[in-house]
């Protein structure tokens, strides 16, 4: 009896925790919060944080190796990094491959000229609550979520380029 008895506290405390991270707020990262700052390593292995870009917009991209879609963004990821880095625009690419060779051989086949960090444990994607890859937010200058965007879809490209230059355009944004 005392066994069974042992079970059943231990299946109610269970159920306890589970209800008290189901009452903790969510990390989802909605437009107008400011973005989880995160840090991370860097092709170098150098660690990079979010807040390092504080002052400038940023294209915040959740991506893998695995995911088709990515190898689309990429070309359009470096011709708006080329396009609008004068007027403070930066690009900060997370990979989320658990192994670090997967990127290594996709970035191989698909260059990137702009920022790439690493997330193998997947901290940082948790954190953004990424439903789908590829996963993009943008960052306003002081470091808000303006936008968050699911998938790519080259026939809309122009649009998701025409709210970057929006949001590089705000008032009351500085340089």
């Amino acid at each position: 009896m005392t066994h069974f008895a042992n079970y059943w506290r231990i299946v109610r405390l269970v159920g306890l925790i589970a209800l008290a991270f189901s009452i903790v707020p969510a990390h989802a990262q909605e437009a107008g919060k400011p973005a989880a700052d995160f840090e991370l390593p860097n092709l170098t292995k150098e660690g990079v944080k979010l807040s390092d870009y504080l002052g400038k917009v940023v294209y915040l991209d959740f991506w893998a190796s695995w995911c088709a879609p990515c190898r689309e963004t990429f070309p359009w990821m470096n011709q708006m990094q080329q396009k609008y880095t004068d007027q403070g625009f930066e690009i900060v690419a997370v990979n989320i491959d658990t192994k670090r060779a997967d990127a290594d051989k996709f970035l191989a086949q698909v260059p990137a000229g702009f920022t790439l960090l690493f997330d193998p444990k997947r901290s940082v994607a948790k954190t953004y609550q990424l439903k789908g890859m590829p996963t993009s937010f943008l960052i306003d200058r002081a470091g808000n979520v303006v936008t968050t965007h699911l998938g790519f879809q080259k026939d809309r490209a122009g649009e998701l380029e025409a709210h970057i230059v929006k949001v590089l355009g705000s008032a009351g944004d500085t340089k």
